[in-house]
């Protein structure tokens, strides 16, 4: 995370501290991971949030593949794959509209295109021009669509059904709720952390009150559904058929009962003959 990289000593950290400084045999929280495993992916989230020294640093990495650390060393990053993420023009974006009209290919392309062009004039507005020739490709992310938010809904839920699962119960989403989480949780200028404050209101707050409210027992099965009005999820406890089976175990078990009895009533005939 390169925003705890913000001030000008925390260069060190990444190399190293320099010869009679607290920490010198430590060795730098980049280098020494590398130096360790060098055919590892290193990633750098956020990357203009980092000090402009560090930027100066990462040019020996991204040209020659080697970056001297506080001991004095030579780490190899010629196998290390390197990728830095940034929200750089993000906010130049949002004044860019779809404008009225059909979605077809053609203007996706456009919009597409336009979305490029603007982060990479913010980049170059940014960082300098020695450091963006080092990279060897730009790639930018479109904005997640609803259905794209709906698919991510069962990647999120994952831990949802895991922390539930440990505590003795059961969840069920029906596909009504997963559309109607998707809905409050789509945000094309947010991404994916909105859908995440949908679950924990829609779902998570609800379960944790029905669990508190003492109406559950372990084992029970919560189905989350739309209601009516379609206006917020309704939970119920799923009912199971294990009554109806235990009843047919039941008079399966009396007519073999029966039949044995049968049995022993012609036996003994039989032996009376």
């Amino acid at each position: 995370d390169m925003s705890e990289y913000m001030e000008k000593f925390s260069v060190s950290r990444l190399i190293g501290a320099p010869p009679g400084y607290v920490g010198y045999e430590e060795g730098g929280q980049l280098t020494e991971k590398v130096r360790r495993k060098p055919y590892s992916v290193v990633l750098l989230d956020e990357i203009e949030k980092a000090h402009p020294d560090i930027f100066n640093i990462l040019l020996q990495v991204l040209d020659d593949g080697l970056l001297t650390d506080g001991l004095g060393r030579k780490i190899n990053f010629k196998n290390a794959l390197i990728i830095m993420t940034s929200n750089i023009g993000v906010r130049d974006l949002k004044d860019f509209g779809q404008g009225v009209g059909f979605a077809t290919k053609n203007r996706q392309s456009q919009a597409g295109d336009h979305a490029r062009s603007v982060i990479q004039k913010a980049l170059k507005r940014t960082f300098s021009p020695e450091f963006l020739n080092r990279i060897d490709d730009l790639i930018t992310f479109s904005s997640l669509s609803e259905e794209d938010i709906f698919k991510i809904i069962d990647i999120s839920m994952r831990g949802v059904h895991r922390r539930i699962e440990d505590l003795g119960y059961h969840l069920e989403l029906s596909e009504e709720a997963k559309r109607f989480v998707a809905k409050r949780g789509f945000d094309p200028e947010f991404g994916a952390r909105p859908l995440n404050r949908a679950i924990q209101k829609y779902l998570e707050d609800p379960i944790a009150e029905e669990m508190l409210s003492g109406r559950l027992k372990e084992g029970d099965t919560l189905l989350a559904d739309k209601d009516e009005d379609k206006e917020k999820l309704v939970l119920s406890k799923k009912v199971t058929k294990k009554s109806s089976s235990k009843s047919t175990k039941a008079n399966k078990s009396s007519g073999d009962s029966n039949g044995s009895e049968e049995a022993e009533d012609s036996s003994a005939k039989d032996a009376e003959a």
